[in-house]
């Protein structure tokens, strides 16, 4: 326990206030922790069990939080208990003015973000992403940006506030569109140069290509949702595309979050479907999300097509 009482306690010095995943026991370094997981959205800290935990845990935790000074303790601290059938949440502490709300602004490498602490996943901020974004903000500049499955737009916040010239977002979820839309406006972006299309991937190859040509393309996928997108199956269509949408010199960020498959079946699809593509590199996982197999982690691999 002691070790990871001291990564949390290092996690919450390091974020200064930002989105952290303070305790990652998903990635297997910390034997006996496995079923753990602690994210902070300040003012919120959210303590996630994946299994029934050992008993004096909870409150090993509850004591810890309790003891930081005032301005690491979180106001607010939550148990989300995610292997019972409800998915219950429970409240170790509120003390916040009006409660925990339905959605909080919080801040990542400096830019705001729409998150719902409440919901029991998808708050509307993978924060395994991070570096990804950090990429994407770093290399936007005078680009134009096409972002699959964007989700709450996470990558197109990144990519306006990098300078691109103009980022075209297309999820299925309208409502998450709708969150991307006002996560730009939390950033005073200018939204003539944001486009947000509601509409399934697999029937829009003729209005994206419209769109383009791309100089980025960001691929970002769930590993499965039944009825939407298989990994295994579809990412192949996807990038079949890819010489449709794009110019030669330009960027395209695949990433993959599936357990099953590593990334030797990205560097395979791309070969068989984009062979005019090169590998680049690696996009590294954030600090706080370490994972004892990286092949098992998150996995974000940059191509170019060549010139």
């Amino acid at each position: 326990m002691k070790a990871v009482l001291e990564n949390i306690q290092s996690q919450l010095e390091s974020a200064q206030g930002e989105v952290r995943r303070l305790f990652h026991g998903r990635g297997r370094c910390f034997p006996g922790f496995e079923q753990l997981i602690i994210d902070q959205l300040p003012p919120v800290a959210i303590i996630r069990l994946f299994a029934e935990p050992e008993q004096g845990l909870i409150q090993a935790l509850q004591s810890f939080f309790e003891q930081q000074d005032e301005a690491l303790r979180p106001k607010a601290l939550l148990v989300q208990h995610r292997y019972l059938p409800e998915q219950s949440t429970e409240v170790l502490w509120d003390h916040m003015e009006n409660g925990v709300p339905d959605q909080l602004e919080v801040m990542e490498s400096g830019l705001k973000y729409r998150v719902k602490p409440l919901k029991n996943q998808n708050s509307g901020l993978f924060l395994d992403m991070r570096e990804g974004r950090n990429w994407v903000q770093q290399n936007s500049q005078d680009k134009r940006v096409l972002n699959l499955f964007a989700y709450t737009c996470g990558f197109s916040v990144a990519a306006v506030e990098g300078g691109a010239d103009k980022v075209v977002n297309l999820d299925m979820s309208r409502g998450a569109l709708n969150t991307g839309r006002e996560n730009h406006r939390l950033n005073n972006h200018p939204m003539d140069r944001v486009r947000f299309l509601g509409h399934d991937l697999f029937r829009s190859w003729g209005k994206l290509k419209r769109e383009g040509p791309y100089e980025l393309v960001i691929i970002d996928p769930p590993s499965f949702q039944r009825g939407s997108f298989v990994a295994s199956n579809d990412y192949r269509k996807v990038l079949r595309k890819l010489p449709d949408l794009t110019l030669p010199g330009s960027y395209v960020l695949t990433c993959l979050n599936s357990p099953q498959l590593e990334t030797q079946f990205l560097h395979d699809l791309m070969q068989e479907c984009c062979p005019e593509f090169t590998f680049k590199e690696r996009i590294a996982n954030p600090v706080d999300f370490p994972d004892i197999d990286p092949e098992q982690s998150l996995k974000v691999l940059l191509f170019a097509r060549d010139a």
